[in-house]
């Protein structure tokens, strides 16, 4: 995990964040023991209440779950959960307002597939 935060948005959905791209790239797969509280306190220089409301929320979601004693563990099909969900993220971010552009400046459907195939192609 990359060491650096953003103190500009709250912490504890930096460290959720970070977990769930540790996730999405691999790093840490279906049943895979993700990092303690403390872990993550520790290398954050964070307080682990902190960390552990980030962690509480993967669990909420059912990305992480928790086998008691033990500590956080990644759930079956956590990546395809975190995918879906940023897929319809991004159609909402991105593909509604590049449409509602295109409306406006009166792209076809056709310009805008060229459009995008030309910046695939670069």
């Amino acid at each position: 995990m990359n060491r650096s935060l953003n103190l500009e948005r709250p912490i504890f959905q930096q460290i959720a964040e970070k977990i769930e791209e540790s996730i999405l790239n691999g790093s840490l797969t279906e049943g895979d023991k993700a990092p303690s509280t403390n872990e993550i306190a520790s290398f954050y220089q964070i307080n682990p209440a902190t960390a552990a409301k980030g962690i509480n929320q993967l669990v909420e979601q059912e990305i992480l779950y928790k086998k008691r004693g033990i500590g956080m563990f990644v759930s079956t099909g956590a990546r395809d959960l975190l995918v879906n969900r940023r897929k319809q993220e991004f159609y909402d971010s991105f593909i509604i307002p590049l449409k509602q552009e295109a409306q406006n400046l009166n792209i076809t459907k056709d310009e805008l597939i060229e459009l995008i195939e030309k910046e695939a192609r670069s």
